[in-house]
């Protein structure tokens, strides 16, 4: 991992995903990823823009100057307001794909130990906040369900420890339709799954939750050889969610592979956009500032047309 991540922030590279799946204490690794990530932040040419992350705003004549924060003052020579809880918190969950498909790996990681690892991450960085969190994990129906609530955080963590991905995934809108009626009040919704399903399907599944007044963001998770598909040998392939095995000679087809991949994955980024959901796509052996600080950008655009 020889280069930056676009769009990363200084200092956080050291967030290899498969040297913190073997660390495998979900706790230690979201902790040390946070500060490590919040360290990152503050070294970063554009620390004071994210506002609401730092948990400061900046000063504007007429504020109370008993809630100036004198020591960011005294570091930074500038004017910030101490928010309080009562007016950043809001609700945020993760809803994560645990289907069959997300238990592959080629390189040391599998999608869904990367998407548990990042599920870890985002809510223990949105508890900094004092936000509070929920989480979500489905199938073909809601596996488990965890409230969004300024004390879940242990609990969230305790429901990820436990997840193991295993049924077919079947069809995304079932469970998240349903999902959907607990959502109502307006809070920011994370998705992750590797979307193994038509685009017009996916995002069928998906708007409900993003037309009940939640800011959608979504996080496409994908290892390397699915999106380059390196293999060089002529073997069978197994479908993770039917069974089904199906002999292929990856020179012959990876071209054509590699381009419906990318047509794949255009169509999403395409369509979610005309529903105004954040798209992402995030290769497995990356690490996971970028998934981070693409989470704060989505946010701090969505706060400023609020």
């Amino acid at each position: 991992m020889s280069g930056q991540t676009p769009g990363a922030i200084p200092g956080a590279r050291f967030m290899d995903p498969v040297v913190l799946a073997r660390i495998g204490n979900l706790e230690l690794v979201s902790r040390a990823v946070c500060d490590g990530f919040i360290n990152g932040l503050h070294k970063a040419p554009y620390f004071g823009a994210s506002v609401d992350f730092a948990e400061h705003r900046g000063y504007v004549p007429g504020d109370d100057i008993r809630r100036m924060d004198w020591r960011v003052w005294a570091r930074t020579d500038r004017y910030y307001i101490k928010e309080y809880e009562a007016e950043t918190n809001m609700n945020f969950s993760v809803l994560l794909d645990v289907s069959k498909s997300m238990d592959f790996g080629s390189r040391g990681i599998t999608k869904f130990d990367y998407a548990r690892i990042l599920t870890a991450c985002l809510t223990n960085l949105v508890h900094h906040q004092r936000d509070r969190v929920g989480f979500v994990a489905f199938d073909s129906e809601v596996v488990a369900h965890v409230p969004p609530s300024a004390k879940h955080m242990d609990t969230v963590l305790h429901t990820l420890d436990r997840l193991k991905p295993g049924r077919p995934g079947g069809r995304m809108r079932g469970p998240l339709h349903k999902l959907a009626e607990h959502f109502g009040r307006r809070g920011v919704l994370v998705v992750i799954s590797d979307f193994y399903e038509d685009p017009e399907e996916i995002v069928d599944a998906v708007t409900p939750l993003r037309f009940r007044g939640n800011d959608l963001i979504v996080f496409h998770v994908m290892d390397p050889a699915e999106l380059e598909f390196g293999f060089t040998d002529a073997q069978a392939f197994e479908d993770l969610e039917s069974g089904e095995q199906m002999p292929v000679v990856p020179d012959a087809m990876r071209k054509e592979y590699v381009s419906l991949v990318k047509a794949h994955t255009d169509a999403l980024q395409q369509k979610f956009s005309e529903v105004r959901v954040d798209y992402t796509l995030l290769d497995t052996s990356k690490p996971l500032d970028h998934a981070l600080h693409r989470y704060l950008s989505s946010r701090e655009k969505k706060l400023r047309v609020r």
